[in-house]
This record gives C-alpha cells, sequence and structure tokens, in this order.
C-alpha cells in the first residue's frame, strides 16, 4: 500500500507503481468512440501514463493540457490521459479545451488498469478512484520511471517523466 495525501490527510492506494526495469502490466481500457484499447496495441511507441483522479478536477485538467503541449513535440511517443472519468467527459473535455496530442482513456468498465498499477484508492473520498501518477515506458513496454504523486492536489514532475523519455 502506498500513502498519498489529500490536502494533508492520509489515503492509500492498493500498493506501489510498478517498479523501474519491471514490464508493464497489460491493460485493457475505453477510448472516447467506446472502443476498447490494450497495452500491445501501442508496441513500438513510447508512452507516458498520465494518471489521475478526473478531469473534472483543476490539476488533473492541468496535467492534460501541459502534456498535450509537451506531445507536441515528442516523437514515437503517446501520451495516455487514464482516469475513471467516462469516455463522454474525457470527449467533451478535449473538445473544450482543444486538446489533440494525447489519448484519454477510460478505466470506468472494470477498474482493473486501476488494480493492476495499484494505484486504485483504498479508502477516503476518493475511495476506488486513481491516483495522481506518472509511468513512463519504453517501445517495449519496459517501465523507465514511475512518480506517484504524494500530494493529489499537486501536478506531477512533467521534467522528470520527459527526461526519462530521452534518456532512453
Amino acid at each position: 500500500m502506498a500513502t498519498v495525501t489529500l490536502k494533508g490527510g492520509e489515503i492509500h492506494t492498493l500498493g506501489t507503481l510498478p517498479s523501474t526495469g519491471s514490464k508493464a502490466p497489460d491493460f485493457q481500457l475505453t477510448k472516447n468512440d467506446l472502443s476498447s484499447v490494450k497495452l500491445s496495441d501501442y508496441q513500438g511507441s513510447k508512452l507516458v501514463l498520465n494518471i489521475f483522479p478526473s478531469v473534472d478536477t483543476g490539476t488533473c485538467a492541468q496535467s492534460v493540457r501541459q502534456f498535450n503541449e509537451e506531445a507536441a513535440e515528442l516523437d514515437n511517443t503517446i501520451v495516455l490521459c487514464i482516469s475513471k472519468d467516462l469516455p463522454f467527459a474525457q470527449a467533451r473535455f478535449c473538445g473544450a479545451e482543444g486538446i489533440e496530442n494525447v489519448e484519454m482513456l477510460s478505466d470506468f468498465r472494470d477498474g482493473n488498469f486501476g488494480k493492476a498499477y495499484n494505484l486504485e484508492f483504498t479508502d477516503g473520498p476518493l475511495a476506488s478512484l486513481h491516483s495522481r501518477a506518472v509511468v513512463v515506458l519504453d517501445e517495449n513496454g519496459t517501465v523507465l520511471y514511475t512518480e506517484q504523486v504524494p500530494e493529489i492536489v499537486d501536478e506531477p514532475n512533467y521534467k522528470a517523466a520527459l527526461e526519462a523519455l530521452m534518456d532512453s
């Protein structure tokens, strides 16, 4: 179990993120058109998994905007923004914000992504949602970098995540 805070109050996740150098757990998530996508569908591309509780909060929305800007300049890299938001809400947000350089994916159907990556909250007001985290994968699905953001209202370390891509 990992412990993070929400405005200073402790909340917990199922466990710790996959370790650097390990093979990333497979997943099946839902795209905005309600089709399914798996990790293997991205074979051959580097991935930034931008994971958060809900796009309808300020910090989560900002992380999508920031990675959207950064993604436009990355070679052979796809940024996946993952939450339990319904695909309809994700599509509405992207349309309103002009978000075009990231893929929004939802774990609403069965929550297996949050469980496989050990980032589902087990208690507190955000129970069953995803913790704010970033996981960077190479072209073969090997974990290059992880960050479990210690205070859920804080933004992730964008620079460190992007540097992990450059170092691979």
